[in-house]
């Protein structure tokens, strides 16, 4: 199958509390996982998640506390960020654990997170050009430029991060659907993306490629549902991730972790089963990520959607990772 460069675990702040999400990240990193990516959110994505720490100054115990490299979601858009908290938050990171906080992942973001804060949530373009806009304010801020500006939608008054890296993190472009993989292509330094269907994601690598992004890293947030039977982890990832059904649009524009629930009602556990990768055969996980990893993708970041996360990095780094290096 050849070797695969990095297999991460995906810390999902929706889903756990702080504290149990860092027993996760010392146990993937004891297990052989070679990374970590955390999510980043206000709200869970369902009322039965029911958390949703704060990623950045989670980062930092959890980074004290694993030696390994990390990257994270961020939505420098100005809505619940402002495009210059994130770079001295990303900088103030880099510097502490130098070489180790290895990206931002940058997208336009989910009403559920930024209209709780009392803003309008724009249409899509808009979300896009504040994320471009965003992206390019950070980058100047990095290359240790004082900012002022007041055209466009991010203003910014002698605006300067005076503590910085010799080397800042990428910026990788978070995209679910072509049209915003093609367009992330010019401007990213790599793409993230969420699995899906192997003829769907051949077609999104595509069009990032088609979009100036060939040559760039892919990174992929892996979903998965694994536990001793195929029944239990079935039954796991329709309590906890039924929104993985859901349109790309409806991810973004609905509002409130009850009207997620609300979407997803109707499902049952046979419609939902044709969503996800589950199984309790490490055989089948396996050709799973290999596949995917033949696709392209130098990092891929396991995220198992069940709330049995010990019991799955034990299990995936005793059978699972050896065979896939």
């Amino acid at each position: 199958m050849g070797s695969l460069p990095v297999i991460g675990y995906h810390a999902s702040h929706e889903q756990f509390s702080p504290q149990e999400l860092l027993t996760f990240a010392k146990a993937a990193g004891a297990a052989g996982f070679s990374s970590l990516m955390s999510s980043d959110h206000l709200a869970p994505w369902s009322e039965r998640q029911g958390q949703s720490g704060f990623s950045w100054a989670w980062l930092g115990a959890a980074m004290q506390s694993v030696d390994l490299p990390f990257g994270s979601l961020a939505i420098p858009t100005d809505g619940r960020y402002h495009p210059a908290l994130v770079a001295q938050a990303a900088a103030t990171l880099s510097l502490m654990f130098p070489g180790r906080f290895r990206w931002i992942a940058a997208g336009s973001g989910e009403a559920m997170n930024e209209l709780p804060i009392g803003r309008a949530w724009p249409d899509k373009q808009e979300r896009n050009d504040r994320l471009r806009e965003g992206v390019d304010l950070i980058r100047r801020l990095w290359r240790g430029e004082t900012v002022s500006k007041t055209d466009g939608y991010i203003h910014a008054d002698r605006l300067r991060v005076w503590s910085l890296p010799e080397s800042p993190p990428l910026i990788y472009g978070a995209a679910l659907s072509e049209e915003t993989a093609h367009w992330m292509g010019s401007w990213a330094d790599g793409l993230i993306t969420a699995r899906k269907p192997p003829e769907a994601m051949r077609n999104l690598i595509r069009a990032f490629h088609d979009g100036g992004g060939r040559g760039k890293p892919l990174v992929l947030q892996f979903q998965l549902s694994w536990a001793p039977s195929r029944q239990e982890a079935l039954e796991h990832a329709w309590d906890q991730w039924r929104c993985c059904a859901l349109t790309s649009e409806q991810l973004a524009d609905l509002e409130h972790p009850a009207d997620f629930d609300a979407a997803t009602a109707h499902l049952s556990l046979e419609e939902f089963d044709a969503d996800i990768c589950v199984s309790a055969d490490k055989n089948d996980h396996i050709a799973w990520i290999g596949e995917y990893k033949d696709m392209g993708f130098s990092e891929i970041y396991l995220h198992n959607r069940g709330r049995n996360q010990l019991e799955f990095v034990r299990f995936f780094g005793e059978h699972v990772l050896p065979k896939l290096r």
